[in-house]
Formats: C-alpha cells, structure tokens, sequence
C-alpha cells in the first residue's frame, strides 16, 4: 500500500506575518490558497519548491493567541547552504539560536521561531 505524507498544519495568529517568515526567509511557494469567509476561516498552503510536503496556514478570523503544548517540538527543513541560510535568520526579527551540533557530529543545525512560537530546525541538506 502506497503512502504519502501530504501536509503539517499549524494554526496562526496573523496570517501575513507567517506568510512573510516562510516565503521571505525560506523561500516557500504558496502552492494554494482557499478562503472561507462563511466558516470564518483562510488556508494557505506553502511548498518548498521540489518538495511535495506542504505546511498548511490556517487562519481563523476570530481566534485568540494558540497555545503550543509541549508535545510538538518543531518541524524540519533542510537547505543548500547553511550559513548564508544562518546569517539571513540571525539578521532578521526572529528569534535565532547559534549554530549547534550533536556530540561526535560535525553536522550543524540552528532552531528559528516563527510569530507564532513554532520552530523551525534548519539543517544542511545532505
């Protein structure tokens, strides 16, 4: 039996901002985006170009700040180049951790945080 994961989603509080984070510092895509003012909310899905795996933006219009529990811990994304990935995050508004490594491995990855408290672990593609 095929299987595909399809998408992540993550409920946020101002959706521009979020948009803005994604596309303007990782250069995600908008591979489509659905409004449904009757339900009073907005979906948008963002892709990394080359990817199928979609995070999904869900705004709803009168919703209060969201809660992050402490079961979800981040999600992952892998890039090219690192530092300059690394020096664009540190430049910006958001909050940025230093570079780090696991013990014995020379692999790097730094932790960026979107407006809405989640994570984002960014890590060298391999």
């Amino acid at each position: 039996m095929a299987q595909t994961l399809l998408h992540a989603c993550i409920r946020v509080h101002d959706l521009e901002a979020s948009k803005k984070f994604y596309m303007d510092l990782f250069d995600f895509e908008i591979s489509r985006e659905k409004d449904y003012p009757e339900d009073k909310f907005t979906l948008v899905y963002l892709v990394v170009p080359g990817s199928p795996f979609e995070i999904e933006l869900t705004y709803n219009y009168d919703a209060d700040p969201y809660e992050i529990g402490n079961g979800f811990s981040h999600l992952a994304l892998g890039v090219d180049d690192l530092e300059a990935v690394y020096e664009k995050a540190k430049a910006s508004e958001y909050k940025t951790t230093e570079l780090k490594s696991l013990s014995g491995s020379s692999n790097s990855y730094f932790f960026i945080t979107d407006p809405d408290g989640y994570r984002l672990e960014v890590m060298a593609n391999k």
